[in-house]
């Protein structure tokens, strides 16, 4: 099977349809999404329905949690909040309720998929280093675990010690417990604006890093359309 496994959409429609078209010409057979379908830009109704649309495994993100409550917690920077609150009012309450009743984690086959990390995956814990990385695979049961939230793509490998590196292409071995950071789809932030995703082929036992031209001039024109600040618009284009 060849999953493709994507987060951090963050209401960026151009971009999810380029990685959902490329995903259906790299033959994969499964998709899995790893939240935070809103925030940030300009779509996040639009960005809800196509993802439902998928009927498959979603967990929840912080911005899904965020944009589905009524009142505001004071976690998010001034422009995310911004954001979180034009998704507040651009999502229809049937649409909140779906928010607020997806998982923080789950067990897809022999591998486990959450946003932010396993150890308790509701506080919303970054993963940037070998430290937190080793927090998480305290509560990692499987061989592979695949987060988001960060919207950096990164490999963690725990073979004794845990090793930290980017990749494009990854073949993984048994033995090893892996966590893997799949980038984001609507809001890169390790310099490259190109969508990122990744494809898991389990007879392979194979791991690729997909990247993914989108319309960004389009995408960054609907969020000044919006009225959505512009240093949202200007980031797309310098993947930060």
């Amino acid at each position: 099977m060849r999953f493709a496994i994507f987060s951090d959409i963050h209401s960026n429609l151009h971009a999810l349809e380029a990685v959902l078209e490329d995903a259906q010409k790299q033959s994969c057979t499964n998709l899995l999404c790893l939240g935070d379908i809103v925030g940030y830009n300009a779509f996040p109704s639009e960005c809800l329905s196509r993802v439902r649309a998928l009927n498959c495994p979603v967990v929840k993100g912080n911005h899904d949690e965020e944009a589905s409550i009524l009142k505001k917690t004071g976690t998010f920077n001034a422009f995310a909040e911004i954001a979180i609150e034009y998704s507040r009012q651009h999502l229809s309450d049937e649409e909140k309720e779906w928010l607020r009743g997806l998982r923080f984690q789950r067990q897809i086959r022999d591998f486990t998929i959450v946003h932010a990390s396993l150890d308790t995956p509701q506080n919303w814990n970054y993963i940037f280093n070998q430290l937190d990385a080793i927090a998480s695979f305290n509560y990692q049961h499987s061989s592979v675990c695949f987060i988001g939230h960060t919207h950096l793509p990164k490999a963690y490998i725990r073979d004794g010690s845990v090793q930290v590196r980017p990749f494009d292409s990854l073949q993984m071995e048994s033995g090893k417990k892996y966590l893997i950071n799949v980038g984001s789809v609507g809001q890169p932030r390790d310099g490259d604006w190109r969508s990122a995703y990744c494809i898991y082929d389990t007879d392979e036992n194979h791991l690729s890093l997909r990247r993914v031209e989108y319309d960004l001039a389009a995408a960054q024109q609907a969020v000044r359309n919006a009225g959505l600040p512009e240093k949202l618009a200007d980031r797309l284009a310098i993947g930060k």
